[in-house]
């Protein structure tokens, strides 16, 4: 499996404490290979659970994060920020994905792990919501959950019984690339599929079912046999507006 450096910094135990789904900080650190951060850089870290990316970017780049949420309070969030030594450069907020607080072109760049496929599969949200909230010359860039291609009922067949309707929102690189390509907003520099995704999801599905004895993830990983399963991985620019 590839090797995370700036992830082994961290305290594996806080990691597992606080994350919500397959290796955060693994998948954001293979993200982050494809964007180019500045300290002082604005980014939204949407869906970001309970902010342990949001602290690994503030940490690693020096960047000011606003840490957005829907299922995590800011207030906990901020205690979190502030044991981490983080409080004044990662800044909690609680809202929907639809109804954002931030201005137009505010942030500098905008990531998301392991969430996007929540909201952003609406052929509206990223040209109408998303895209507006990065200036011209801004980054986008997401990791998620999909597959290794589309399938015509939207699952593999063998995966019938592991599929909620929330996988739906499952789908290949080629299909988010043409997804955002298609705005005219954004011109896509990276997509593709982290190598071993079920290296990096194993984890957390195991301890889902050590600790809650929950095992829809295990099960789904065991019976993805044909390796459909994916980890999608698509970083963009903002274009400039040409004005006539």
């Amino acid at each position: 499996m590839k090797e995370y450096p700036r992830t082994k910094k961290y305290d594996s135990k806080w990691i597992e404490e606080n994350w919500m789904g397959p290796h955060p900080l693994w998948l954001v650190e293979e993200l982050c290979e494809h964007l180019n951060f500045r300290p002082g850089m604005k980014v939204l870290d949407m869906g970001c659970g309970k902010g342990i990316t949001s602290v690994f970017l503030a940490k690693e780049y020096g960047v000011t994060v606003f840490a957005n949420d829907l299922w995590i309070s800011a207030t906990d969030n901020l205690k979190r920020f502030e044991e981490a030594g983080v409080a004044d450069r990662v800044f909690p907020i609680n809202a929907e994905a639809h109804a954002l607080p931030y201005a137009e072109e505010f942030f500098d760049a905008a990531i998301s792990v392991d969430s996007y496929h929540y909201y952003g599969t609406d052929e509206l949200y990223f040209p109408e919501v998303y895209s507006k909230l990065v200036k011209q010359g801004g980054q986008f860039g997401i990791i998620c959950p999909g597959l290794v291609r589309e399938f015509e009922n939207g699952y593999p067949p063998n995966l019938k019984e592991h599929w909620p309707s929330d996988f739906f929102t499952f789908h290949s690189k080629g299909w988010w690339k043409r997804h955002w390509e298609k705005s005219g907003i954004v011109e896509v520099t990276t997509c593709y599929n982290v190598p071993d995704p079920k290296d990096v999801w194993c984890p957390w599905a195991n301890r889902l079912v050590e600790e809650h004895q929950y095992s829809g993830d295990k099960d789904l990983l065991d019976a993805d046999i044909d390796n459909d399963i994916a980890l999608v991985v698509i970083a963009a620019v903002k274009k400039e507006r040409k004005y006539e």
